[in-house]
């Protein structure tokens, strides 16, 4: 999962956003605050200079359809906690695509990006939400403290019951659920040595249902940015 446990900025306050959801289940687009409000992207994650802008947001961003650009933003967080981005698209009528997950850009900088393609000509918006990664923030200190042999069945039982958490937001069907709760009923496996529980919580299908449908906490979201999407042969004219 992209997420990251650097944080080089200075701590900044203000409102949470909407509660934890899943992945590909994009909220309405927000308003941009009224004057002197507090805007989106000032949360417990703040996101700060979401590119491309132009004009300050005045205009639209341009781009054409089937076109793959990149959106960027300086995300971080107060502590050493693991924290994630991602950007979703809303199409001319408004309605949010799967998002997509961000990665930073180069390490101890706090810049995220991720590359999208709009589909239909129109006015799209996007915006970026930052979020923070229990899931990867419990898995960084338990591969340092089950080898060591310390707080081990506290360690494991918070594990199992993240994953627990985790799989609410897992949709019904295709054995995604059964994938995390195999996870669970080894973290709690007392038959078992403590890595091999550990590693039953760790395995590659495990990472790909968590990838798609990560457990999310303090969710903040950016303005909504305008983007314009143009016909291709508006690269000729």
């Amino acid at each position: 999962m992209p997420a990251t446990h650097h944080s080089s900025a200075p701590p900044t306050t203000g409102t949470d956003a909407p509660p934890v959801r899943p992945v590909g289940t994009a909220p309405p687009v927000p308003e941009p605050p009224s004057e002197g409000g507090t805007s989106p992207g000032i949360g417990r994650i703040p996101v700060l200079d979401v590119r491309p802008v132009v004009q300050h947001g005045h205009r639209p961003a341009k781009a054409v359809t089937g076109e793959a650009f990149e959106v960027s933003a300086t995300v971080f967080r107060e502590g050493h906690d693991a924290v994630a981005a991602n950007v979703v698209l809303y199409d001319p009528d408004g309605r949010p695509g799967p998002w997509t997950p961000m990665r930073e850009l180069a390490p101890g900088t706090d810049r995220w990006g991720a590359t999208v393609t709009p589909g239909a000509p129109g006015r799209w918006t996007y915006t970026v939400e930052a979020w923070s990664d229990p899931v990867s923030t419990w898995r960084h200190h338990a591969r340092i403290k089950i080898p060591a042999g310390m707080d081990t069945d506290l360690v494991l039982e918070e594990g199992a019951r993240l994953y627990e958490r985790a799989i609410t937001g897992v949709p019904k069907g295709r054995g995604l659920k059964s994938v995390l709760r195999t996870a669970v009923t080894a973290l709690r496996d007392e038959t078992r040595p403590a890595m091999s529980r550990l590693a039953a919580a760790l395995t590659p299908e495990v990472d790909t249902v968590l990838a798609r449908y990560p457990l999310r906490e303090l969710v903040t979201v950016s303005e909504p940015r305008a983007l314009l999407v143009e016909r291709e042969r508006a690269l000729y004219g």
